[in-house]
């Protein structure tokens, strides 16, 4: 990295493994030959933050969209450059934080879906495997229909046993049923998805810790996709 460019703001802690998995992903993934060639990050890991999901379904009436501008005027004061946040629920309050402040966001979400059209060109259906309120709120299939393609999701039986995997399994820190993940991927495939995107960063654990990435191109993992992108934005280069 030529020019020290000011910090990276990491609005984290949702949830707190896959916010670890990010910072570890963008070490990683940064071209480095020693310490100062990484990107300074400025890293707020709110674990507390009310539950995204459960608030987007009614289950709670606690909303973490007062609390994440909050965190993202925090990082503001730091002099972040621009807000990243590793939580693809979240992004359904994307409005509120870009409102508290003058920082942009990068959003998970709009570049997870240009990547799926780098990769496939003109694609037409996207698999989308996500926590019920991301799938609720809407924000992947806006995306996914503004990109000229549909949504396939996996059916309510999958849909459970997507949540299970996630809230109890990966956010437990249980061993994670990698047999009922690739079933959940084969499915949405068989109903004619092109690409299958990982829009929830506790599935982004399962493929890093299963190396499923690397097996698999099809797969396209919104952790690591925001993961080159902050690498870029800050003014890094992506390691080949």
């Amino acid at each position: 990295m030529s020019a020290r460019r000011l910090p990276v703001g990491v609005i984290g802690g949702v949830g707190p493994q896959a916010t670890a998995y990010f910072l570890d992903m963008v070490v990683r993934l940064t071209q480095a030959d020693r310490d100062q060639d990484h990107l300074d990050m400025v890293v707020l890991n709110h674990a507390s933050i009310p539950d995204r999901t459960a608030f987007i379904l009614g289950r709670s009436t606690e909303d973490p969209g007062p609390v994440m501008a909050d965190d993202a005027r925090r990082l503001a004061a730091f002099g972040v450059d621009f807000l990243v946040l590793p939580c693809n629920t979240a992004h359904h309050f994307t409005q509120e934080i870009e409102a508290a402040v003058a920082v942009p966001l990068v959003n998970i979400v709009d570049e997870t879906v240009a990547e799926v059209r780098r990769r496939v060109p003109g694609v037409g259906a996207v698999g989308l495997l996500a926590t019920s309120g991301t799938v609720r709120a809407g924000v992947y299939q806006r995306a996914i229909e503004a990109a000229g393609a549909r949504t396939v999701l996996p059916d309510d039986e999958g849909q459970a046993s997507l949540m299970r995997i996630i809230y109890e399994q990966v956010k437990a820190g249980r061993p994670v049923d990698l047999e009922e993940f690739r079933t959940l991927v084969e499915r949405v495939r068989a109903q004619g998805a092109e690409a299958v995107v990982l829009g929830c960063t506790e599935l982004s654990v399962v493929a890093a810790d299963f190396d499923l990435l690397a097996q698999d191109r099809s797969l396209v993992d919104s952790l690591d996709v925001l993961a080159r992108r902050t690498i870029e934005r800050a003014g890094g280069t992506v390691r080949a």
